[in-house]
């Protein structure tokens, strides 16, 4: 056991090993008798004053395991850590593997130093769904400054990086820290660590052994050499075995020989030659290498014959074939659909630049592929993928858990000629057809770096998946490599049990390639003075007018389409209630909306909600319980098309003044008009700050904003939120993201519904559907309600009313007030309260009560009056009646002729002219002077007699 850590292998020596500054050299120990440093033995190395581990089929002395669920808020503690027992960091032979799951698990080292020193260690870390530290405690378990920025940045998919920290005299506690994150169904990728090496002990006292597949050949090595493939060593070893070939095989680096197996379907594959000058293709097979198979095996397999020839598939368009057996790429200028000579394109056209591989018989001059294994070198200097006329396919690889790699490189994309000037968000795009077939956990990367600064993972598939078509929209003019990796199983084990997994590919075609060919020309705007037929740009916003050829602006309020600039249709309109910027490359909302209805005008000025709006909803929980919240951004107008709402991740392989500086470089950093964050409380997971992790885009373009519930394909569901207790309409903000996924083909759409709510005041409420705590119910489609008294319409004339007060002196006053509840805001102000001039109620009460009296008087009157007059007429008749009854009757006169005493009073009497009694007041009115009577018909025997 070497002497570097706490205590010394030689009782007694103790002060004066770690009391001095002595120390050797690489390839030297301590020899501790005569206290000199000698060189270490053929079969071992030293690295003078440090340690290196870099063996790891067993957890190294000194190292230990500590596994915890971190989540307290949450169940049971006690039982969750129980959950961890079986969560550790797994030795795989060359490195060690950290948890796949949501636990939290420390890998720890304790050394001491008697000097200032450094820890170097290699790693993989590509899953930002597992959070990697590296920090270092002194012997009171406090951090160090050194170790300040303790988060370890992601690597790209198949490549080891290096992390170094300086390490300070005294005691050093080294943590190897990971916790996960299971959001969803998906395992984590695990961090995975090798190679640790910790200078500035003071000494070693003894040389170590080379490992077991390594060996060293020579007196005071600092290290030892990996053996040589059908090659083997064992620990200690000062050479390597080799192995008897016809019969065993070892892999480099092989600590053993194994036997080779009889020959499969699985050891060989084919290819497709390239066109000879008769345009024929061969189809040859070859052996998987390093051949590790036996021919000579009962039921073993040869290699099927070789030579087949077929007809050569035709050259991708773009190209030509110029006679030989390769294809050519046409000149700048000209065009070809891939079966004939290239041709110039006509006047008034251009090329349309791009890539368009769909036949497969070499593999396109930008285009490589390689094979990575994590743990090994087995499968280095493999071809990754085969090509097979009309597709492309993964290869076989060394092992199942090899990453067989497929890279593009595009330097650089732009837009036609004609629309240079064009800022929009799509640049060009990538479009790919594959699918894969699957027996086993296999997984399709596709990634994408930019300017070769870091690779992202920007979708994967799991498992076998159908023939499908995927876009990626490119949105910034960059330098990009466009990396498939296709992974059979996700295992430290070394074996070849999938060989027949696989990946196809049957085309990619990329638009806008800055080097691309050209297949097809396309109409561009020609200058008006001019000779030839040479394309000019045109000016922002501008189209392509078909009867001349020139430029001409898109009219006010429509966008230009980046996919096409010829002709009128090409300037888009833009939704309601917005509006097109100056070089008409986007429509904006100026946070005003109109609206009529009832013969009524209501207008919305959402200016104050401008600002960037944010809610978080929750808290969710894992499967295993880990909380966590979804955090929103929402950019409700943006600045004219400017996506101001910023969501980033707090985990990042990039520093805060980087992500600054050139954060569209970067995938954690995401600008739009709404984003989505997850968010880990601290109190979840033990850690000193919330995180921040997997931020995306939910909408880059805005649609419109209007009063009605479906724009562009996009329909509300109304039963989402509660109805509106008044009954001014919402006004809906419509979105739409260019980011295409596979469970959202037409890219996901957001809506955000603005509420007038007079209670709730300035920036008001935002919240998501109580159904859907994550804003969206299907993953495609997220809605959000921002209930605000900012988002009522402006106030009109019909929205108040006045009222009257009394008359005082004289003089009224008017009042104006709002009715009740008030649904509006700003715009027109309440009139002041108005003061008129009026009568008083006195004066008229005293008119009324002069001609009420007058009027009674009158009435008195004329009664007494007419009352007179129907005495007289009554005391008449009765005279009349009185002289009827006289003994004798003659003729009688007009005043004589009445009822004889003794006759029966049984007649009846009729009046020949029966008026109502305001014609007789008439009547008499009028012929006071005459004086004349009512005639009565006596009706009798006696009178008929007469």
């Amino acid at each position: 056991m070497p002497c570097w850590e706490f205590s010394c292998c030689v009782p007694g020596v103790w002060t004066f090993l770690f009391g001095s500054s002595f120390s050797c050299a690489s390839g030297e120990y301590l020899e501790m008798k005569n206290q000199v440093c000698s060189k270490c033995a053929e079969g071992t190395y030293s690295l003078g004053s440090g340690i290196k581990f870099d063996e790891w089929d067993e957890l190294p002395a000194g190292f230990s395991n500590v596994a915890t669920f971190m989540d307290t808020a949450v169940g049971s503690s006690e039982n969750k850590a129980d959950s961890c027992n079986n969560s550790s960091w797994t030795p795989r032979g060359n490195y060690i593997e950290s948890n796949r799951d949501d636990c939290t698990v420390s890998l720890i080292y304790a050394v001491h130093l008697k000097k200032s020193g450094s820890v170097f260690f290699e790693y993989q870390y590509i899953d930002n769904n597992i959070f990697f530290e590296f920090f270092i405690q002194n012997d009171q378990c406090k951090e160090m400054e050194s170790t300040a920025d303790k988060w370890v940045k992601l690597t790209d998919n198949g490549e080891w990086g290096s992390h170094s920290v300086t390490l300070k005299s005294g005691s050093n506690i080294l943590y190897w820290r990971t916790t996960g994150i299971l959001m969803g169904s998906k395992v984590v990728k695990p961090v995975l660590v090798k190679n640790i090496t910790i200078e500035g002990v003071a000494y070693t006292s003894e040389c170590f052994p080379c490992k077991p597949g390594t060996f060293s050949d020579k007196p005071g090595s600092s290290g030892c050499q990996e053996c040589p493939r059908n090659t083997y060593s064992e620990k200690g070893a000062k050479e390597c075995i080799k192995c008897k070939e016809e019969i065993y095989y070892a892999e480099e680096g092989s600590s053993t020989c194994i036997e080779r197996p009889p020959c499969t379907s699985k050891d060989f594959f084919q290819i497709h030659t390239p066109c000879d000058k008769e345009g024929k293709t061969q189809i040859m097979y070859k052996w998987i290498e390093p051949k590790i198979c036996r021919e000579d095996l009962p039921d073993a397999l040869t290699l099927p014959p070789s030579g087949e020839r077929k007809d050569c598939p035709p050259c991708n368009p773009g190209f030509y074939s110029n006679a030989s057996s390769s294809c050519t790429p046409c000149p700048q200028g000209t065009f070809s659909d891939g079966t004939q000579e290239c041709k110039a394109c006509p006047a008034g056209t251009e090329p349309a630049l791009g890539f368009e591989y769909k036949w497969w018989n070499i593999l396109p001059s930008n285009m490589k592929t390689s094979c990575f294994n994590v743990g090994n070198s087995k499968c280095d200097g493999m071809n990754g993928w085969e090509v097979a006329g009309d597709h492309i396919q993964s290869g076989a690889g060394g092992s199942d858990n090899d990453y067989l790699i497929l890279n593009l490189h595009i330097p650089g994309f732009k837009p036609p000629t004609s629309v240079t000037g064009a800022t929009g968000s799509e640049l060009g795009r990538i479009t790919f057809i594959f699918e894969t077939i699957c027996s086993a956990d296999c997984v399709l990367y596709f990634m994408a770096d930019i300017n070769r600064k870091n690779t992202n993972v920007v979708e994967s598939w799991e498992r076998s998946k159908e023939k499908q078509s995927y876009t990626h929209i490119i949105s910034k003019n960059a330098s990009f490599t466009f990396t498939w990796a296709f992974q059979r199983i996700n295992e430290g084990q070394d074996s070849r049990q999938f060989i027949n997994d696989m990946a196809k590919i049957y085309s990619i075609t990329v638009t806008n390639a800055v080097d691309g060919v050209s297949s097809s020309c396309r109409a561009c705007a020609l200058g008006s003075e001019q000779s030839g037929s040479s394309c000019v740009p045109c000016p922002p916003g501008h189209y392509i007018e078909k009867e001349t050829s020139l430029c001409k602006e898109c009219p006010a309020n429509t966008f230009l389409s980046i996919h096409q600039v010829y002709g009128r249709e090409a300037c888009i309109p833009c939704g309601p209630g917005s509006k097109s910027n100056k070089d008409h490359s986007a429509c904006f909302s100026d946070c005003t909306v109109s609206y009529f209805r009832d013969n009524q005008s209501l207008n919305y000025d959402f200016s104050n909600l401008s600002q960037v709006g944010s809610l978080m909803s929750g808290p969710s929980f894992t499967s295993r319980g880990t909380k966590f919240f979804h955090f929103f951004n929402i950019s409700l107008c943006g600045n004219e098309g400017k996506k101001m709402a910023i969501c980033t991740d707090n985990i990042t392989d990039v520093t805060l003044k980087d992500m600054v500086a050139e954060s569209e470089d970067f995938s954690n950093f995401v600008g739009a008009f709404v984003c989505q964050s997850t968010i880990i409380p601290s109190d979840s997971k033990g850690f000193r700050t919330a995180l921040a992790l997997q931020s995306n885009s939910l909408a880059d373009r805005f649609l419109g904003a209007t009063v009605e519930t479906t724009l562009e394909n996009i329909s509300i569901k109304t039963d989402l939120f509660p109805p509106s207790p008044s009954k001014v309409p919402d006004v809906h903000f419509f979105y739409k993201s260019s980011t295409v996924t596979t469970s959202c083909e037409n890219g996901r759409a957001t809506v955000v519904t603005m509420r007038c709510n007079p209670n709730k005041p300035d920036q008001g409420e935002l919240s998501v559907p109580s159904s859907c705590p994550a804003g969206t119910c299907d993953g495609c489609t997220f809605y959000f309600m921002w209930e605000s008294a900012e988002a009522c319409p402006l106030c009109t004339e019909q929205d108040y009313h006045e009222i009257e007060g009394a008359c005082k002196k004289g003089f009224q006053e008017t009042l104006y007030v709002w009715n009740e509840p008030k649904h509006c805001i700003k715009g027109v102000p309440l009139p002041e309260k108005r003061t008129s001039t009026c009568e008083t109620v006195d004066f008229w009460l005293k008119v009324g009560a002069g001609v009420g009296a007058f009027t009674a008087v009158l009435l008195i009157a004329l009664t007494c009056y007419f009352w007179k007059k129907n005495q007289k007429l009554e005391y008449k008749y009765s005279k009349l009646v009185m002289t009827a009854n006289s003994k004798e009757c003659e003729l009688p006169a007009a005043d004589s002729c009445a009822i004889m005493e003794g006759e029966d009073n049984e007649e009846e009497i009729v009046y020949s002219n029966k008026q109502s009694l305001l014609g007789k007041l008439k009547s008499l009115a009028t012929k006071e002077k005459d004086d004349h009577f009512e005639s009565v018909q006596l009706k009798s025997s006696r009178s008929q007699n007469i």
